[in-house]
């Protein structure tokens, strides 16, 4: 169930900084509504994975997934940057997100 949620976390951490994305390009107050809900829905479901995780595996996953996703929005949504190098640096990330997972 932990790691459940830890995802779910990591969701809304992607869908806040989309939210942010689309307040420094619009300034939109809706934007900032939907920031303050998914950034606040993130961290509680991070505290509540941490019960149940380690805080240095909880954070560096949560991270990751924020991390990777937000690239991955901003490459799919807002036409950034699909090079090589990023993306194998995207790969990494996400790997080593997932041998968090694995040795935890």
């Amino acid at each position: 169930m932990a790691w459940i949620l830890l995802v779910i976390a990591g969701i809304f951490e992607m869908l806040g900084i989309t939210c942010l994305n689309a307040y420094v390009q619009r300034r939109q107050m809706r934007a900032v509504f939907g920031l303050v809900v998914c950034f606040g829905l993130s961290f509680i479901a991070l505290s509540i994975a941490m019960m149940s995780l380690p805080m240095s595996t909880a954070y560096a996953v949560w991270t990751g997934i924020g991390a990777v996703g937000g690239a991955l929005i901003g490459m799919i949504f807002y036409h950034e940057s699909k090079d090589i190098k990023r993306v194998l640096c995207i790969l990494v990330i996400l790997g080593s997100t997932i041998g968090l997972k694995l040795v935890s």
